[in-house]
């Protein structure tokens, strides 16, 4: 199977309610995601001109526009989260979800954005969502 992968940097600040730890609390990341994608049919055969299965700017401009752009210097809070701090509903740049912000859930998110808008010919094969250097969240497809 022919497969392309994408990865696109974001800086994101979030907390975890109910988490007894450090996450309990604001903080950011420098989030890394990475985008793998391949072709619904066969790829045995040369690829027809241009010789793309997708081009590398049009998965840019895709998960630019729906996700980095979303999610990059934005603060990811629950609705949970703000209603035991209430203080914090005025922040700027504030996304708030009914679910908790975990690396797992931001990159169910995107799976569930992404799947919305790829072409007809395109389909997810794999994400990763690095939290750190050496941590990550990864969904593959069955």
């Amino acid at each position: 199977m022919l497969q392309l992968t994408k990865i696109f940097p974001f800086e994101t600040a979030h907390a975890v309610h109910g988490y007894d730890g450090p996450c309990k609390n604001i903080h950011g990341h420098s989030y890394e995601l990475h985008v793998t994608v391949a072709a619904t049919g066969t790829t045995d055969d040369f690829i027809a001109p241009p010789g793309f299965l997708i081009d590398f700017k049009d998965i840019k401009r895709i998960v630019k526009a729906e996700i980095v752009d979303y999610f990059d210097h934005k603060l990811v809070l629950s609705k949970a989260y703000l209603l035991a701090h209430p203080e914090i509903r005025e922040h700027e740049n504030l996304i708030v979800w009914e679910y908790e912000p975990s690396a797992e859930n931001i990159l169910l998110y995107t799976r569930q954005q992404l799947k919305k808008i790829l072409p007809e010919h395109i389909k997810m094969r794999s994400m990763r969502l690095y939290e750190t250097r050496t941590s990550y969240a990864e969904w593959i497809e069955d």
